[in-house]
């Protein structure tokens, strides 16, 4: 299931959607606020371009709002069902879950993004030795 050549591999590790190889973020995971979502502009290993096209991340929102959907959905029931929360205290949970999460949403939301859209390539490893 994590084995490379597959999405999930690519997510879970932070690397490049087409070579599975080069580190897809700047940096490692960090709760520094302007470091969060820094991408290289090229992959270090196969040179694929991340931005595809002028402000190509922008579409990340629409996987972010259903991550935060998912986390608010899941902190609620959570709250409510396991630890007999009020609802002011269940929303109380939410924002908590939601703003612990915020580094993790927004750099998962990118590369959900950006897998979409590239898929792995075993070619592109072989090519890159070549030049």
């Amino acid at each position: 299931m994590f084995k490379k050549g597959t999405k999930i591999y690519s997510v879970a590790n932070g690397k490049c959607p087409r070579c599975h190889e080069g580190d897809f973020f700047k940096y490692k995971f960090t709760i520094h606020p302007s470091k969060i979502t820094q991408l290289h502009d090229n992959c270090p290993e196969c040179n694929l371009r991340y931005m595809i096209e002028p402000s190509f991340f922008f579409g990340a929102m629409y996987v972010n709002y259903g991550l935060t959907v998912a986390i608010s959905i899941a902190t609620f029931l959570i709250a409510t069902l396991l630890f007999s929360l009020t609802l002011l205290q269940s929303f109380a949970a939410i924002i908590v879950a939601l703003l612990a999460l915020t580094p993790l949403n927004l750099r998962l939301s990118r590369i959900i993004w950006i897998n979409m859209f590239v898929s792995y390539s075993k070619n592109s490893e072989k090519q890159n030795e070549k030049k």
